[in-house]
């Protein structure tokens, strides 16, 4: 069978981006639902520290600045793939995952490149939420160009370690088959221990360390925390380390999932 050259195979970048761009209804309501959870989130973390000056180590400021960027951070892999009909989960159950074993792209390739294209679709959205937040004087910028750059470099490999957490979840659907409930809950285990709802800090101890020992953290919460400045540029060396560790470990377990999940691939429903 013959391969695909790589121009053509890096047009599945494109896949769900394209499927946005061609439906402007779905732009205008993420917009507007974007939008509305900035405002409220903001004026939710203002209100709460109202009455006080420092609360688990956050300012005001840093503790606005931080929920803000998590709710912006959220449109990088916020997509609707449910309507193309192009998720594992709706492939496992109509039977279509098959086709992807008989493309000349590897599934496992297919994957990476149209997450890629999500990624940079969402960075797109990120970027522009940004700059309006932080023109408003919602969020603070960064306090040094070297936090600029050390934040930057944690979010590259937050979006690497987060890449390989989403596809972990896909592949246990060639096992489970049908768990969208566990999927939902799964989806919303990740954000919270990613820090998403709210700073880790703000959590108990045991739930801080616990956190500790798992991926969901190096997502979002560090590379926030070394852009507020809750952890110091000091100590961002051992944080990316941990990253770069998690990006490793994960690539090796889903490159291994892959290969037993070709062994599982049967054709159910339509």
């Amino acid at each position: 069978m013959a391969l695909l050259s790589a121009p053509r195979a890096w047009r599945v970048t494109r896949v769900t981006p394209l499927g946005e761009l061609h439906t402007p209804p779905r732009i205008t309501a993420a917009l507007l639902r974007l939008t509305v959870q900035v405002v409220l989130v903001a004026s939710l973390w203002n209100g709460l520290y109202a009455q006080t000056g420092t609360t688990a180590g956050l300012t005001r400021d840093q503790a606005v600045t931080y929920a803000v960027l998590a709710v912006l951070a959220t449109r990088i892999r916020e997509l609707d793939q449910y309507a193309g009909r192009d998720t594992v989960l709706q492939h496992m159950h109509f039977g279509t995952i098959v086709y992807w074993y008989l493309r000349p792209l590897s599934p496992r390739h297919y994957y990476a490149r149209r997450a890629l294209g999500e990624q940079l679709y969402g960075l797109v959205w990120v970027l522009a939420g940004y700059l309006v937040c932080l023109a408003a004087g919602v969020i603070e910028p960064t306090k040094s160009p070297a936090a600029t750059g050390v934040f930057m470099l944690s979010a590259l490999l937050g979006q690497w370690v987060l890449y390989y957490i989403m596809l972990t979840l896909d592949q246990l659907c060639f096992w489970t088959l049908r768990n969208g409930a566990a999927m939902m809950i799964l989806i919303f285990a990740q954000n919270l221990l990613a820090g998403v709802y709210a700073p880790l800090w703000f959590f108990p101890d045991w739930f801080v360390t616990m956190s500790g020992f798992l991926p969901f953290q190096a997502t979002l919460s560090v590379p926030l925390s070394l852009y507020v400045g809750r952890i110091p540029l000091s100590d961002a060396g051992p944080q990316l380390a941990v990253q770069a560790a998690w990006v490793v470990v994960l690539a090796l377990l889903t490159r291994l999932l892959w290969r037993r999940a070709a062994l599982r691939v049967i054709s159910q429903g339509g």
